[in-house]
């Protein structure tokens, strides 16, 4: 497949990937209106759809793909990082809230065992994804 149908893919992606990184520009813009872990997790989202936009560019510029894969590599790195920062704080916030609802007398809103089961699900698959993919990009890079 040519680079720059994969850089018309990726372009065609990150388009439609708006319902994702227009939320977070917002969250950012709000600054400390947000919870911190609101804000990193924003971080994230735009580093990983900014990586996609960067991979689209190097494609198109016939970088190699030692670069290319390197690129991927740190943002998919960094992304991840910040998600499992943001899912710390997220966690502690809602701890907080937690002891707060008790010290007041009210009933704490606790995330339902579907839900959590499903996000495990997603998050779950994704990685087995990017695992089955590993190969792939691998064998590409020794090329």
């Amino acid at each position: 497949m040519s680079r720059t149908v994969l850089a018309l893919s990726a372009a065609v992606i990150g388009a439609a990937g708006c319902v994702w990184y227009l939320p977070a520009v917002a969250d950012l813009r709000a600054g400390d209106d947000r919870p911190a872990a609101r804000r990193i997790a924003a971080f994230a989202c735009l580093t990983g759809w900014g990586t996609l936009a960067a991979l689209a560019l190097l494609l198109l510029a016939q970088a190699p793909w030692r670069v290319v894969g390197a690129v991927a590599a740190v943002g998919a790195l960094t992304a991840s990082s910040l998600s499992v920062r943001a899912w710390s704080l997220r966690r502690g916030e809602r701890q907080e809230a937690e002891k707060w609802a008790e010290l007041l007398g009210a009933a704490p809103v606790a995330a339902s065992g579907r839900l959590r089961r499903a996000a495990l699900a997603w998050g779950l698959s994704g990685v087995a994804l990017a695992a089955a993919g590993t190969p792939f990009l691998v064998r590409q890079l020794l090329l």
